[in-house]
């Protein structure tokens, strides 16, 4: 007798739809095709221990499983659920009148539980689509699922409520969530508060504009000057994920199994790797690809702390991501794309000692080790940050200070108004929602100089030798402050706060 049960295999971020078709004939024998990997190949024994435990069995005769589309590559354990079904359903063992009507996901164990899966929102969004009844997935699952609208989610802990559902037409609990409250969920207290940073005040003025507009930034100063305290609280004052930004930030996620059943990621992630990362780690990759940590920044933060002491090859790869805001991993006969939107921040020390012209420090550099050591950022690299600003130490007066300073939600206000003239004058271009996103041509529309900036800029382009590349990340931060005053047009003082954050364009820094 001849079965058809549905399952889903997730490439990239996306899901493709997998026909599980199970045949029980005379003979003896167990074959699977369909190019499944070891994992599944090893199914077999799972399934046969828990149904046993259950009181079900293999039988014993020839069993053929084909996992149609044939030529696609399956991997993983997720198949065991629906593999197990369909063995049962073929060989009559229970009944499977609407089988069909249901994409069912599910590792086993040996005594018939269900363990989680990876990818459950992608394989959602594929069976909604596909016009599934619903979809039967472990109850680890089942919120991360639940997040899509029209499609019936049953969250199961073992392989008897499925078989009961199927058999008994016992009914499951379905599993729903209000979309709305999920993705409101927002704490009003952040663990890490701008309140808590004493003094400082320029660089949260730098952070503020980098969030405002999305730009990446640069810390440049000693050690315990407060960078990593300042870059820990950026996520503070971002403004709240849109649903479109939640669901792809949960997918991505989804894919790796890090939602951890909490339904719909409503918090910016922020991301922040050891710089013994391989670029495979940061990037993406592996035998079959998956998301690395620009990717897991999406929609949020990747932190880079100390970034001279990552590899070179490993900073070079994020030259391509910075300006596409995608990442392509390609194999010999398959390309997967994952989305890499992200803020970098990244922090380091002016020399190999932490100091610089600091004539009480207690580690001194020359110039040529404080000139090695920043070689090994690569100018092209440093192009692609939008602010560079350097970080002092605060004095004494300021620490033993007891005054509260501006609390993050404060600051979050201004740039939730800011990034809300940016939505609006981006409405009709998809791909770009703030001003860090914007190519030449809408830098050339929307950040227009009259006659005295231009001359402010090209002094600063003559005397600090920026390239065309600097040129339009100043005209984007010009942009952003202007928003941030609620101002149409840019003025010379936007623009010279702009040219201020280039500090490693400036003699005396890279050479």
């Amino acid at each position: 007798m001849l079965i058809k049960v549905y399952g889903s295999a997730v490439f990239g971020i996306e899901a493709t739809t997998i026909v599980i078709e199970v045949n029980v004939d005379r003979g003896i024998g167990y074959h699977l095709v369909g190019l499944p990997d070891n994992a599944i190949k090893e199914s077999n024994f799972r399934i046969a221990a828990a149904l046993q435990n259950i009181g079900f069995k293999i039988p014993g005769k020839k069993i053929t499983i084909n996992m149609a589309p044939a030529d696609l590559r399956k991997e993983g354990s997720a198949y065991d659920l629906p593999l197990a079904l369909g063995i049962l359903a073929a060989s009559d063992q229970i009944k499977s009148k609407n089988i069909a009507d249901y994409l069912i996901m599910g590792e086993l164990s040996l005594d018939g539980s269900v363990q989680p899966i990876k990818g459950a929102l992608p394989i959602a969004i594929k069976a909604q689509e596909e016009g599934f009844k619903g979809m039967i997935l472990p109850e680890a699952n089942a919120k991360e699922a639940a997040v899509v609208d029209g499609l019936c989610v049953y969250g199961v802990n073992n392989i008897e409520e499925v078989i009961a559902f199927f058999d008994t037409e016992k009914p499951l609990d379905q599993t729903t969530i209000e979309v709305e409250h999920e993705f409101n969920r927002l704490s009003d207290y952040p663990e890490f508060d701008f309140s808590d940073v004493m003094g400082q005040e320029t660089i949260k003025r730098c952070m503020e504009i980098a969030a405002a507009g999305g730009h990446n930034i640069i810390l440049i100063g000693p050690p315990g000057a407060g960078k990593t305290m300042l870059a820990k609280r950026l996520p503070s004052i971002l403004p709240p994920m849109t649903l479109q930004e939640a669901l792809e930030t949960t997918k991505i996620h989804s894919v790796l199994g890090k939602v951890n059943n909490m339904g719909l990621m409503n918090q910016r992630p922020f991301r922040s790797p050891h710089h013994t990362i391989s670029s495979a780690a940061l990037v993406g990759g592996g035998s079959y690809p998956q998301p690395g940590e620009i990717s897991l920044s999406h929609n949020g933060v990747l932190f880079l702390d100390e970034l001279p002491e990552f590899e070179r090859r490993v900073l070079e790869v994020l030259r391509q991501p910075m300006e596409d805001r995608e990442v392509t991993i390609a194999r010999a006969k398959y390309a997967v794309t994952y989305p890499s939107s992200f803020m970098l921040v990244a922090s380091m020390n002016p020399s190999p000692g932490g100091y610089f012209n600091d004539p009480d420090a207690p580690v001194t550099s020359s110039p040529a080790e404080m000139q090695r050591y920043l070689g090994k950022i690569s100018g092209p690299l440093l192009d692609r940050i939008d602010i560079h600003i350097e970080v002092t130490p605060v004095p004494f007066e300021k620490l033993s200070d007891q005054r509260k300073g501006e609390s993050s939600l404060d600051i979050r206000k201004r740039v939730i108004s800011a990034r809300k003239i940016q939505s609006h004058r981006f409405s009709q271009i998809d791909w770009v929602h703030y001003n860090a996103q914007m190519g030449t041509k809408l830098i050339r529309k929307h950040c227009v100089l009259d006659e005295p900036c231009k001359t402010l800029l090209k002094n600063a382009m003559q005397r600090l030798n920026l390239s065309a590349r600097a040129y339009d990340r100043i005209l984007k931060v010009a942009r952003t402050i202007a928003d941030l005053e609620g101002n149409d047009n840019i003025s010379q003082a936007h623009i010279s706060e702009a040219i201020q954050y280039r500090s490693l364009d400036r003699e005396g820094w890279l050479g």
